[in-house]
């Protein structure tokens, strides 16, 4: 018997439905879950299921699990041990924490080195020094007998007066070299000083807490920002080509462009109130590209 093509069609749509009914209604189907007495066989516990309920119950429960998993591990210290969670973020704690250490450190070998001084005094080991009295009147005295010229210093300086007299080379040419008179970046103790050869091109200054940070000279900022080696950050530029680079603050107050004056605030260094120490400021002064030893032009 020949058929049609829409006759085959239709055929192969209609097995089609059929299947599909079917299927839909396997999903349907209850299941009756019994449990029995073994010694009486009577029914104690029964529920009904079906396949699609089973499907649904079994999804449903995958799904609270993960949710459940997922909320202990980012609510809980479990998500430390995630391999690459927060390693970028705790960059910048972990080196603010090492230099808190180190600076407790350095506080404790202070304190020792007192303590150990001290012990030795009140053992007898070092004498105190003792404090003479002075007689004003005779210092006096002896000042101007050191002052007063002698015959010989006399003759000698009239002497080379006269030899000196018409000499140019002894004029001094005056110099074009502005002088500049610069602040202390910030209150503190050394701990580290300029090495050129170990690559120390700046200091170390171990502050207080909250510690203001000034510009050393008037100028422009040509910098400000946050680091994860140096915190935060600020450079200014001065005249006569010096750039004076401030370090390891914990906040600016200023930003890229601002003029500044000689002595006014500019950063704060230092840790919270609620720390017992400080933490190390750094700082470097460079003049035409090449590094400047703070504590030849600051008195510190």
């Amino acid at each position: 018997m020949y058929l049609y093509p829409y006759e085959k069609y239709s055929i192969t749509m209609k097995k089609k439905r059929v299947n599909l009914r079917s299927f839909f209604q396997k999903l349907r189907f209850q299941y009756r879950v019994s449990v029995l007495n073994e010694n009486t066989l009577e029914e104690s516990w029964h529920i009904r299921l079906s396949r699609l309920s089973v499907l649904i119950y079994a999804s449903s429960l995958i799904i609270m699990t993960f949710i459940l998993i997922t909320i202990l591990i980012f609510t809980t210290p479990i998500r430390f041990y995630l391999p690459g969670y927060g390693e970028s973020g705790n960059r910048g704690k972990i080196i603010s924490e090492s230099m808190y250490v180190d600076s407790l450190l350095q506080e404790i070998e202070l304190q020792s080195g007192y303590l150990t001084v001290l012990k030795k005094v009140i053992e007898g080991e070092i004498k105190p020094d003792s404090i003479a009295t002075l007689d004003s009147a005779q210092m006096k005295q002896v000042a101007v007998e050191y002052l007063e010229k002698t015959k010989a210093e006399k003759e000698f300086t009239e002497k080379f007066e006269r030899e000196e007299k018409y000499n140019l080379s002894t004029i001094q040419a005056e110099t074009n070299q502005n002088i500049y008179v610069f602040f202390r970046p910030t209150k503190g103790v050394i701990s580290s000083s300029f090495n050129m050869g170990e690559g120390q091109y700046g200091i170390n200054i171990i502050t207080s807490p909250n510690e203001s940070v000034v510009s050393v000279l008037a100028g422009t900022v040509v910098y400000a920002a946050f680091t994860f080696d140096f915190g935060w950050v600020i450079q200014v530029q001065h005249e006569d080509n010096y750039l004076s680079i401030y370090k390891n603050n914990t906040r600016l107050l200023k930003k890229a462009g601002d003029k500044v004056k000689a002595g006014e605030g500019i950063a704060v260094t230092g840790e919270k109130a609620e720390n017992k120490t400080g933490t190390q400021f750094y700082f470097e002064l460079w003049k035409q590209g090449k590094p400047v030893n703070p504590e030849d032009v600051i008195i510190f």
